[in-house]
Protein backbone atom coordinates (compact mmCIF):
# COMPACT_ATOMS: atom_id res chain seq x y z
CA UNK A 1 0.00 0.00 0.00
CA UNK A 2 1.32 3.57 -1.23
CA UNK A 3 0.99 5.71 1.16
CA UNK A 4 0.42 9.46 -0.02
CA UNK A 5 2.51 12.15 1.58
CA UNK A 6 4.17 15.71 1.17
CA UNK A 7 7.63 16.22 2.41
CA UNK A 8 6.60 19.14 4.74
CA UNK A 9 5.65 19.24 8.39
CA UNK A 10 2.19 19.46 8.38
CA UNK A 11 2.43 15.97 6.36
CA UNK A 12 4.99 14.65 8.54
CA UNK A 13 2.38 15.44 11.91
CA UNK A 14 -0.60 13.95 10.20
CA UNK A 15 1.64 10.54 9.62
CA UNK A 16 3.02 10.50 12.69
CA UNK A 17 -0.72 10.74 14.16
CA UNK A 18 -2.14 7.74 11.85
CA UNK A 19 1.02 5.95 13.43
CA UNK A 20 0.12 6.62 16.92
CA UNK A 21 -3.54 5.18 16.34
CA UNK A 22 -2.39 2.27 14.66
CA UNK A 23 0.10 1.50 17.14
CA UNK A 24 -2.32 2.10 19.83
CA UNK A 25 -5.42 0.12 18.61
CA UNK A 26 -2.90 -2.99 17.10
CA UNK A 27 -2.65 -4.55 21.00
CA UNK A 28 -6.30 -4.23 21.23
CA UNK A 29 -7.06 -6.34 17.56
CA UNK A 30 -4.45 -8.84 18.87
CA UNK A 31 -6.44 -8.82 21.93
CA UNK A 32 -9.73 -9.54 20.19
CA UNK A 33 -8.04 -11.93 17.32
CA UNK A 34 -7.31 -14.45 20.39
CA UNK A 35 -10.24 -14.03 22.25
CA UNK A 36 -12.57 -14.94 18.81
CA UNK A 37 -9.85 -17.72 17.82
CA UNK A 38 -10.53 -19.34 21.35
CA UNK A 39 -14.51 -18.12 21.11
CA UNK A 40 -14.57 -20.48 17.37
CA UNK A 41 -12.86 -23.31 19.36
CA UNK A 42 -15.10 -23.15 22.34
CA UNK A 43 -18.16 -23.16 19.82
CA UNK A 44 -17.15 -25.84 18.04
CA UNK A 45 -16.34 -27.95 20.70
CA UNK A 46 -19.70 -27.85 22.06
CA UNK A 47 -21.49 -28.25 18.83
CA UNK A 48 -19.59 -31.59 18.13
CA UNK A 49 -20.47 -32.67 21.90
CA UNK A 50 -24.05 -31.75 21.23
CA UNK A 51 -23.92 -34.22 18.04
CA UNK A 52 -21.93 -36.95 19.86
CA UNK A 53 -24.56 -36.69 22.46
CA UNK A 54 -27.59 -36.91 19.96
CA UNK A 55 -25.72 -39.71 18.46
CA UNK A 56 -25.62 -41.47 21.86
CA UNK A 57 -29.55 -40.79 22.68
CA UNK A 58 -30.82 -42.46 19.13
CA UNK A 59 -28.31 -45.53 19.85
CA UNK A 60 -29.77 -45.64 23.32
CA UNK A 61 -33.31 -45.69 21.86
CA UNK A 62 -32.82 -48.26 19.39
CA UNK A 63 -34.36 -50.80 21.48
CA UNK A 64 -37.46 -48.87 20.62
CA UNK A 65 -37.54 -49.13 17.29
CA UNK A 66 -40.03 -51.58 16.93
CA UNK A 67 -42.22 -49.42 19.16
CA UNK A 68 -41.67 -46.27 16.98
CA UNK A 69 -43.76 -47.81 13.97
CA UNK A 70 -46.52 -47.46 16.14
CA UNK A 71 -46.37 -43.66 17.25
CA UNK A 72 -48.34 -41.23 15.27
CA UNK A 73 -46.67 -39.44 12.72
CA UNK A 74 -46.96 -35.64 13.01
CA UNK A 75 -47.80 -35.83 16.79
CA UNK A 76 -44.87 -33.72 17.69
CA UNK A 77 -43.77 -30.98 15.76
CA UNK A 78 -41.49 -27.40 16.22
CA UNK A 79 -43.75 -24.36 16.32
CA UNK A 80 -41.08 -22.11 16.75
CA UNK A 81 -37.32 -21.67 17.80
CA UNK A 82 -36.40 -18.81 19.75
CA UNK A 83 -33.16 -17.14 19.97
CA UNK A 84 -31.45 -14.30 21.30
CA UNK A 85 -28.81 -12.48 20.83
CA UNK A 86 -25.32 -12.78 23.26
CA UNK A 87 -22.25 -10.72 22.44
CA UNK A 88 -19.41 -12.83 22.74
CA UNK A 89 -15.83 -10.75 21.80
CA UNK A 90 -17.92 -8.04 20.67
CA UNK A 91 -19.25 -10.19 18.21
CA UNK A 92 -22.96 -10.59 18.20
CA UNK A 93 -24.27 -14.12 18.02
CA UNK A 94 -27.23 -16.65 18.16
CA UNK A 95 -27.90 -18.29 21.60
CA UNK A 96 -30.87 -20.58 21.82
CA UNK A 97 -33.60 -19.39 24.09
CA UNK A 98 -36.14 -21.82 23.86
CA UNK A 99 -38.24 -24.23 21.39
CA UNK A 100 -42.14 -24.41 21.35
CA UNK A 101 -42.93 -27.57 20.25
CA UNK A 102 -46.73 -28.41 19.15
CA UNK A 103 -48.19 -31.63 20.53
CA UNK A 104 -51.70 -32.28 19.29
CA UNK A 105 -53.82 -34.10 21.58
CA UNK A 106 -53.75 -38.24 22.08
CA UNK A 107 -55.93 -39.73 24.34
CA UNK A 108 -53.78 -41.31 26.96
CA UNK A 109 -56.19 -44.39 27.37
CA UNK A 110 -56.18 -45.44 23.82
CA UNK A 111 -52.77 -45.02 23.35
CA UNK A 112 -50.19 -47.27 24.43
CA UNK A 113 -48.33 -46.57 27.96
CA UNK A 114 -44.93 -45.39 26.44
CA UNK A 115 -46.54 -42.09 24.08
CA UNK A 116 -45.88 -39.88 26.75
CA UNK A 117 -42.15 -40.89 26.96
CA UNK A 118 -41.82 -41.17 23.58
CA UNK A 119 -42.98 -37.20 23.40
CA UNK A 120 -40.38 -36.59 25.92
CA UNK A 121 -37.73 -38.68 23.85
CA UNK A 122 -38.44 -36.15 20.79
CA UNK A 123 -38.09 -33.20 22.12
CA UNK A 124 -34.97 -34.09 23.58
CA UNK A 125 -33.37 -34.92 20.78
CA UNK A 126 -34.81 -32.26 18.52
CA UNK A 127 -33.26 -29.79 21.35
CA UNK A 128 -30.26 -31.66 21.14
CA UNK A 129 -30.05 -30.99 17.16
CA UNK A 130 -31.31 -27.64 17.13
CA UNK A 131 -28.82 -26.57 19.86
CA UNK A 132 -25.52 -28.47 18.21
CA UNK A 133 -27.39 -26.17 14.70
CA UNK A 134 -26.93 -22.87 16.74
CA UNK A 135 -23.49 -23.60 17.98
CA UNK A 136 -22.41 -24.14 14.65
CA UNK A 137 -23.74 -21.27 13.11
CA UNK A 138 -22.22 -19.59 15.96
CA UNK A 139 -18.75 -20.22 15.18
CA UNK A 140 -19.57 -19.52 11.75
CA UNK A 141 -20.12 -16.25 12.62
CA UNK A 142 -17.15 -15.81 15.27
CA UNK A 143 -14.96 -17.29 12.79
CA UNK A 144 -15.89 -14.59 10.19
CA UNK A 145 -15.06 -12.26 12.45
CA UNK A 146 -11.67 -13.90 13.42
CA UNK A 147 -10.31 -14.07 9.97
CA UNK A 148 -11.86 -9.89 9.47
CA UNK A 149 -9.75 -9.15 12.40
CA UNK A 150 -6.40 -11.16 11.50
CA UNK A 151 -6.79 -9.40 8.39
CA UNK A 152 -6.75 -6.27 9.94
CA UNK A 153 -3.74 -7.07 12.14
CA UNK A 154 -1.46 -8.35 9.61
CA UNK A 155 -2.79 -4.94 7.18
CA UNK A 156 -1.23 -2.97 10.52
CA UNK A 157 1.17 -4.72 11.17
CA UNK A 158 3.06 -5.84 7.62
CA UNK A 159 1.94 -3.33 5.86
CA UNK A 160 0.34 0.53 7.16
CA UNK A 161 2.75 0.53 10.28
CA UNK A 162 6.00 -0.53 8.42
CA UNK A 163 4.92 2.11 5.48
CA UNK A 164 4.14 5.15 7.71
CA UNK A 165 7.60 4.53 9.45
CA UNK A 166 9.26 4.39 6.27
CA UNK A 167 7.23 7.71 4.81
CA UNK A 168 7.84 9.46 8.04
CA UNK A 169 11.94 8.80 8.25
CA UNK A 170 11.61 9.87 4.19
CA UNK A 171 10.11 13.38 4.85
CA UNK A 172 12.97 13.52 8.20
CA UNK A 173 15.70 12.82 5.39
CA UNK A 174 14.29 15.42 3.03
CA UNK A 175 13.83 17.77 5.91
CA UNK A 176 17.33 17.44 6.91
CA UNK A 177 18.74 17.24 3.35
CA UNK A 178 16.97 20.57 2.88
CA UNK A 179 17.86 22.03 6.22
CA UNK A 180 21.74 21.15 5.59
CA UNK A 181 21.42 22.44 2.27
CA UNK A 182 19.82 26.01 3.61
CA UNK A 183 23.18 26.40 5.66
CA UNK A 184 25.66 25.54 3.47
CA UNK A 185 24.30 28.07 0.97
CA UNK A 186 23.73 30.48 3.59
CA UNK A 187 27.71 29.91 4.59
CA UNK A 188 28.79 30.17 1.08
CA UNK A 189 27.00 33.40 1.01
CA UNK A 190 28.25 34.57 3.95
CA UNK A 191 31.57 33.79 2.69
CA UNK A 192 31.02 35.45 -0.64
CA UNK A 193 29.97 38.52 1.13
CA UNK A 194 33.33 37.93 3.22
CA UNK A 195 35.34 38.03 0.47
CA UNK A 196 33.51 40.98 -1.63
CA UNK A 197 34.28 43.20 1.82
CA UNK A 198 37.50 42.52 1.67
CA UNK A 199 38.40 42.89 -1.82
CA UNK A 200 36.30 46.44 -1.17
CA UNK A 201 39.57 47.42 1.34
Amino acid sequence: MAIKFQFNKTSLNELNKQLKVRQRTLPTLKSKESALRYEVKKAKKRSEQLVKELEAAQKSYDYLSGLWNEFEPGLISIKDVELSTVKVAGVRTPELKNIVYEVKPFDVFQKPLWYSDGVAILKSLAKLGIESEVYTEKSRILEGQRKKTTQKVNLYEKVQIPGYQEAILKIKRYMEDEENLSKASSKIVKERHALEEEARQ
